[in-house]
């Protein structure tokens, strides 16, 4: 899917790419020339699409090989390149008010609508916006009804929910840069992240950083003058709480994330590190096993009395209540803990279980790097395989390919197979789900790929019987395999699709149809739950990264952690499986 920062690159591009799209945005809302405006879309696009640093570009006088750049926007292009900046976007910037563009992160609202709003209305933020829905002022506009109210209002909660947690991904970067600065900036013995992180959550709301050292203090001085702190919230010896600035993976916006620092003793530390992991109701359901034993559990450790009984480890923890110990992303106290007094907990799933990832886009749709870019990286991984899934025609937005164009591709697949031992590439498609379930393109054509994966990509608001009808007509095509991003969900952006995914699940497994579970970071689409729930009625999943370039291949991490969240094993996951039987699967 196309979008700034969802697709990682030389940071040069996409800043360049983010600045013209927005003076494309400021000019429509100023009512100025349409033409001027979608020069500067056009031009974000195709700088979006580079395969080469525009800086290299700009160094070899090459600027004319982008596609729709005159001589005006190389001189802008020029002009960022040498000083970071473009007097023209500053220019524009002063002529409108200071929160005016944040309404563009508005599901439901373009440059077009904001400028009615703000001319009309006089609403220039996401506040003012707020308040005037909440009392009924946008209906008496022409296009804005009761119904664009109830919308709005809807898109501007879901806004609030994303600006207050961060993505996992995100939480995964925070977390390394803050480890590798504890580790290499002060006498830290240890440390770990803890909380939803560990636990594998989509999203996360503060991140829980453990340590041990003899110098506590000087631990701590180090956590609250780490770069990016923002403010210091609190500072003691064994506790700190910072707000650290991080860059948001989907808009690469600056945002903060509250980051609470506790350094324990060694004896304590398996007893913090279960208790500050969580969750909540898992570690009441401990305790009250802890107490029917006659023993007290706390941070610090378990006890008999005074009398400490473990606490260095967290398997000793879970063995002095009888317990093995329990996978992280298992402790949501949904039934893992009387699993792990019967011995039946599931093996844990491991990232080098994966064989391969089969959602993976090219720059033949909206992927921003080559074939070969993406085969190579995926080499890199170790896998056994990749799938090159770009999208069908019908995905304009994405640049979709024609049946034709698709199955061109065969032969340089073919080449890339014939010298390249050890990796197989497969050539699938991901098809779009059109209306009534009928696909994107005719059975002759998807007979010939490798492998099908269906999607939908639009009209994501068809009442629930219709979307239901819609996905079971899909899986049920003897040509489709997996069904890719079950719900649509972007997180903080758009909403679940309303589908009886119990009906679509039921339909998978009689058609053997595989279920995606999708680690792109801001789709985590099926979550832990809904992947158990698959997994209950009999389906077969896969894990996917959804990738548009070489670097979101490391995705593949969520994918996992929502897997361990849903309890599968290897033989239920067909990316786990040798390419033999992957390949009998698909038929």
């Amino acid at each position: 899917m196309a979008g700034p920062g969802l697709r990682r690159r030389a940071v040069t591009n996409q800043a360049l790419a983010n600045l013209f799209r927005e003076i494309a945005d400021m000019l429509d809302i100023l009512g100025e020339d349409p033409f001027r405006a979608l020069s500067y879309a056009r031009a974000s696009r195709a700088i979006e699409g580079l395969t080469e640093d525009v800086a290299g570009l700009v160094a070899a006088g090459r600027l004319s090989e982008i596609p729709g750049i005159g001589s005006a926007l190389a001189d802008k292009i020029r002009e960022f390149v040498e000083t970071g900046a473009v007097g023209f976007h500053g220019e524009l910037r002063a002529r409108l008010p200071s929160g005016l563009l944040d309404l563009l992160s508005i599901r439901g609202l373009g440059p077009k609508k904001v400028r009615v709003l703000w001319q009309d209305l006089g609403i220039a933020d996401v506040e003012t916006l707020r308040q005037a829905v909440t009392s009924r002022r946008l209906r008496r506009l022409k296009g804005f009804g009761e119904k664009t109210e109830a919308n709005l209002l809807r898109a501007i909660e879901l806004r609030a929910e994303g600006e207050s947690r961060a993505l996992l991904w995100d939480a995964r970067a925070v977390v390394a840069r803050v480890l590798d600065h504890l580790r290499t900036h002060s006498p830290v013995e240890r440390a770990e992240a803890a909380g939803s992180f560990r636990r594998g959550r989509e999203t996360v709301g503060d991140v829980d950083i453990l340590a041990i050292a003899k110098d506590r203090a000087a631990v701590s001085r180090a956590f609250v003058s780490m770069p990016g702190v923002r403010e210091v919230v609190a500072a003691g010896e064994t506790k700190a709480t910072v707000l650290l600035e991080y860059a948001d993976y989907v808009d690469e916006r600056p945002r903060t994330v509250q980051v609470d620092l506790r350094i324990l003793e060694a004896r304590s530390w398996g007893a913090g590190l279960q208790y500050f992991t969580g969750s909540k109701d898992h570690n009441v359901h401990l305790r009250g096993i802890a107490q029917s034993m006659g023993l007290k559990l706390n941070e610090y450790g378990v006890f008999r009395g005074e009398e400490p009984v473990a606490g260095e480890t967290e398997e000793g923890v879970y063995a002095a209540l009888g317990l093995p110990w329990i996978p992280p992303e298992m402790r949501e106290d949904e039934g893992e803990i009387d699993l792990a007094r019967e011995g039946a907990l599931p093996k844990p799933l491991k990232g080098s279980d994966v064989k391969g990832d089969i959602h993976v886009h090219t720059d033949a749709t909206d992927g921003t790097e080559p074939l070969e870019a993406m085969v190579d990286a995926a080499r890199r991984r170790g896998y056994a395989y990749v799938g090159i899934s770009d999208h069908s025609v019908s995905a304009t937005v994405a640049f979709g390919l024609t049946a034709d164009r698709a199955l061109a591709r065969r032969d340089p697949v073919r080449e890339i197979n014939a010298r390249s031992p050890g990796l197989t590439v497969l050539l699938g498609t991901e098809c779009d789900i059109l209306d009534g379930g009928a696909m994107d393109y005719p059975d002759e054509a998807l007979r010939e790929f490798d492998f099908v994966l269906a999607s939908v990509h639009s009209k994501f608001t068809l009442p629930r019987k219709e979307m239901t009808a819609r996905l079971v007509a899909a899986v049920e095509n003897p040509h489709v395999d997996v069904l890719g991003h079950p719900t649509t969900r972007l997180i903080g952006r758009r909403d679940p699709i309303d589908v009886d995914l119990a009906e679509v699940f039921a339909a998978c497994s009689r058609a053997g149809t595989a279920v995606e579970v999708n680690g792109y970071p801001n789709r985590m689409d099926l979550d832990g739950r809904l992947a158990r729930e698959a997994k209950k009625a009999g389906c077969r999943l896969v894990l996917d990264t959804d990738s548009h370039a070489s670097a979101e291949l490391d995705a593949m991490a969520l994918a996992v952690a929502t897997a361990r969240r849903a309890w599968l094993t290897p033989d239920d996951i067909v990316n786990a499986w040798p390419l033999e039987r992957v390949r009998e699967f698909f038929g």
